[in-house]
């Protein structure tokens, strides 16, 4: 793809990260590899729903300025780190989808098998520990996690997706906010079921076959199981709601509607005739109440 496609393709997504709430204000960074080879990124400090071609900036490997003004994104290092680790990645995004860092919050890992279709198509979504913004060290933790992985999240931080386009890039992270958002509202009903281990593993072994992947995840495709880690072959969270699995059992309190107020025991006693007994009072509001009486 030329620099002119890529440039209007690049402002497209921002404007569409900013649309779908996947980032406000300052947030998140993009970038995309050139035919030379050079990195088309957004620049410090511009807002992702305002982009304009303007706010682009082409930098080389190591990060040196070739074209545009101002300072590429303070993330360049993490992105460059993603380029270094994978020569299949072509574009990266970095955003901080809500209920995604929610769960690096709370302490609750997304490494896991939930949702058939994501199994499928990215396997797991590992949390990479936490280093600070724009360190070598964040840079570094990257690295390493999206060596096996297309989505990495980023402790209190956010995440990074990665993909041979920006459309992919993007879908990937839709991905990720979209599992999180149903596995939340599934432990908030209750629970989250996992998938049993070897549908998991029957899934993610046709994914890497039909779709690819990481390199190093599509090389263990026919392995027993798969590129998937344990927590997904040993099921900890479904069955037992083991507390250290995605889907430990809540304590729900429900309410309910009803069609006009349910009388207090006060009110039931001086309603009911002066013949009818304690008992008989408190059984009448009780039906009164559960809509029986």
């Amino acid at each position: 793809m030329n620099e002119h496609r890529l440039r209007q393709e690049m402002v497209r997504f921002a404007h569409l990260l900013y649309e779908r709430r996947l980032l406000v204000a300052m947030d998140g960074n993009l970038s995309a590899l050139l035919p030379s080879g050079d990195v088309l990124c957004t620049r410090a400090g511009c807002h992702k729903g305002l982009l304009t071609d303007d706010d682009l900036l082409v930098v080389d490997r190591s990060g040196r300025v070739l074209r545009g003004s101002g300072r590429p994104t303070s993330e360049l290092q993490m992105h460059l780190a993603c380029y270094e680790a994978r020569p299949d990645v072509r574009a990266v995004i970095h955003a901080h989808p809500p209920v995604s860092v929610a769960f690096t919050l709370a302490n609750v890992s997304m490494a896991r098998c939930v949702l058939p279709e994501v199994v499928l198509t990215l396997g797991t979504v590992p949390t990479a520990p936490y280093a600070t913004t724009g360190s070598a060290d964040l840079a570094d933790r990257v690295r390493e996690a999206i060596r096996a992985h297309d989505a990495v999240l980023l402790d209190r931080h956010g995440a990074v997706t990665v993909g041979p386009d920006l459309l992919t890039a993007f879908c990937n992270l839709e991905t990720v906010e979209h599992t999180a958002t149903i596995t939340k509202a599934a432990r908030d009903l209750g629970g989250a079921r996992e998938l049993p281990a070897e549908e998991a593993v029957r899934l993610r072994a046709m994914g890497l076959k039909r779709y690819g992947g990481p390199p190093e995840a599509v090389a263990r495709a026919d392995d027993p199981g798969a590129d998937l880690p344990e927590a997904c072959l040993a099921c900890s969270g479904c069955a037992s709601r083991d507390p250290g699995g995605i889907g430990p059992r809540l304590d729900l309190k429900m309410a309910r509607v009803t069609e006009r107020p349910i009388p207090t025991l006060g009110e039931a006693l001086a309603a009911a005739p002066e013949r009818r007994s304690l008992e008989d009072a408190v059984v009448a509001a009780v039906l009164e109440s559960l809509g029986g009486g």
